[in-house]
């Protein structure tokens, strides 16, 4: 697949001057400084002639910037993949993402995954994104299942991606851990960046990125405990790292836990609340448990004298 870009030359003005790079670009080319920030990390952002290695460059008037946008990739197949959409209108899509979807294209999964199923049977989807993630605002890892947003617009897109941005959406998990719960409830403040030993992983790092996961059982079950998650960041894998260092993994987590209880990952998105880009209204929905969640649930749960002499 060929990656198609459009060129955008900024001359710094004097409303530029002293103000941070992605700041800048992110409001002449009406983007997000975190999209911004991809671009400088691919080196897809010029100042004058040279590469920018650090999104917060400070400007000056008169220097020249040149900006690569990647378009949407136009080599993508739509599949005729089954999507359980919670709801659509003009401007966004709301799905419950089964388990095993990639939500993009990635080398090995090329067209089976969300991107493909949408643009099936979506006919509109934002390209602000760019290369081969249309219409995708946020992730959720490919073995966790859930609500997740969709944009049609790019405007819809910017307005989903600032209210990520101010952390003003709320997300809720619902997800059972290897084990007992050592506190009842509590918020887990540790930083996440990629693992030195495992690149497939992510780890604990000291001066990684920040990340805060809020955490509370709902239920203890034979060997394990039923939790509810509000996640505060939203950093790759973060529930499975931090219930990982809890001693705690995700039941079925081949990465990062040992799998012996379940086959399937027991991690879900359970619920999303936003305001509507263009209304401005509280939108609030809920995914279903998937099946294998529930029969795990049903098939460990304990009986009141057995809750007694856990």
């Amino acid at each position: 697949m060929k990656t198609q870009f459009e060129n955008e030359t900024i001359t710094v003005d004097l409303d530029g001057h002293n103000v941070r790079l992605d700041v800048f670009v992110g409001t002449v080319l009406s983007q997000t400084r975190s999209m911004v920030k991809n671009l400088v990390t691919e080196k897809h952002i010029l100042l004058d002639g040279k590469v920018v290695t650090k999104a917060g460059t400070v400007l000056k008037t008169g220097q020249v910037i040149e900006v690569s946008l990647p378009l949407v990739e136009t080599g993508i197949v739509p599949s005729k993949i089954p999507l359980d959409i919670l709801y659509q209108d003009d401007c966004l899509v709301v799905v419950n993402k089964q388990q095993g979807l990639a939500v993009h294209p990635s080398p090995g999964h090329q067209d089976d995954t969300l991107v493909n199923a949408l643009l099936y049977c979506i006919d509109n989807l934002s390209g602000i994104n760019g290369e081969i993630r249309p219409g995708i605002v946020h992730r959720l890892d490919k073995e966790t299942s859930g609500v997740i947003l969709v944009a049609k617009t790019n405007e819809a897109h910017l307005c989903l991606s600032t209210q990520f941005e101010k952390r003003t959406v709320k997300k809720k998990y619902i997800g059972i851990v290897e084990g007992f719960l050592q506190s009842e409830s509590g918020t887990i403040h540790l930083p996440i960046a990629r693992s030195k030993s495992d690149r497939k992983k992510m780890a604990i790092v000291e001066g990684g990125r920040p990340a805060s996961t809020k955490f509370k059982a709902l239920e203890r079950l034979k060997k394990s405990t039923l939790v509810e998650f509000d996640i505060l960041t939203g950093r790759t894998h973060q529930i499975r790292v931090h219930t990982k260092h809890l001693g705690n993994p995700i039941v079925g987590d081949v990465l990062y836990g040992s799998q012996k209880q379940c086959k399937n990952q027991l991690l879900h998105a359970q619920s999303i609340t936003f305001a509507h880009p263009i209304t401005g209204k509280n939108m609030f929905f809920t995914a279903p448990l998937p099946d294998y969640f529930e029969k795990f649930l049903k098939a460990n749960k304990v009986s009141d004298t057995q809750k007694e002499n856990l």
